[in-house]
């Protein structure tokens, strides 16, 4: 299988996922400005959508659309935890979050990177992520992941989706239970592997024999 990405985007949290389920996928980088790929292409002709993540299946078909993506990817290794089989509550409650996050915190990120949105929508659509982010905080005072105990696919997301305040001036201090979440969910192995692979954080030294 082959990932379509762009370092940082939200196409990480199915990167995140492809390695803590243990499931190759050679990744190809996209300019998303200019929608150039990395060696030559235009990713137009791969996503008419223009935008990361694609997955590209080994068959050559391509879904797009970062919560059907993680699901898939969870489905082909069931045993890894990060989805609940299908047809179960929780199968829900894990398509619940993942709605949640791509319509109430992603899309409000959305105009935040936008060099032409007017400051004054910038600042409702804070205040907007701000409520949001409130919500989240007190889930996570009594919960370790999204789900509970178990890390599930919706965390790779919401991980992503809060390493965005960074760049978007957001204090993400004034939430202290979600901000401990986030700081949790980056020491997880897997999930610095995909950073450094994209290089968003150095690579640890290889220590000495």
């Amino acid at each position: 299988m082959k990932l379509y990405y762009s370092p940082g985007a939200c196409s990480l949290s199915p990167h995140i996922v492809a390695r803590e389920a243990g499931i190759k996928v050679d990744l190809q980088k996209v300019n998303t400005k200019d929608k150039s790929m990395e060696g030559g292409g235009d990713f137009w002709q791969v996503n008419a959508k223009g935008y990361v993540p694609t997955l590209e299946l080994d068959n050559g078909e391509r879904l797009t659309e970062g919560p059907a993506i993680v699901q898939y990817l969870a489905d082909q290794k069931p045993d890894s935890g990060l989805a609940p089989k299908n047809g179960t509550m929780e199968r829900y409650r894990v398509q619940e979050w993942l709605n949640f996050l791509t319509s109430e915190i992603h899309k409000q990120f959305s105009p935040l990177f936008r060099p032409n949105t007017p400051e004054d929508y910038k600042t409702i659509a804070k205040e907007n992520l701000a409520k949001r982010f409130d919500f989240l905080d007190k889930h996570l005072a009594k919960n370790e992941y999204l789900m509970g105990k178990q890390f599930t696919v919706p965390d790779a997301y919401l991980f992503v989706l809060t390493n965005w305040t960074k760049p978007t001036q957001i204090d993400l201090s004034k939430w202290p239970n979600l901000q401990k979440y986030n700081q949790r969910v980056a020491a997880r192995p897997k999930v610095k592997e995909a950073m450094q692979a994209e290089g968003l954080i150095p690579k640890e030294p290889a220590r000495a024999a």
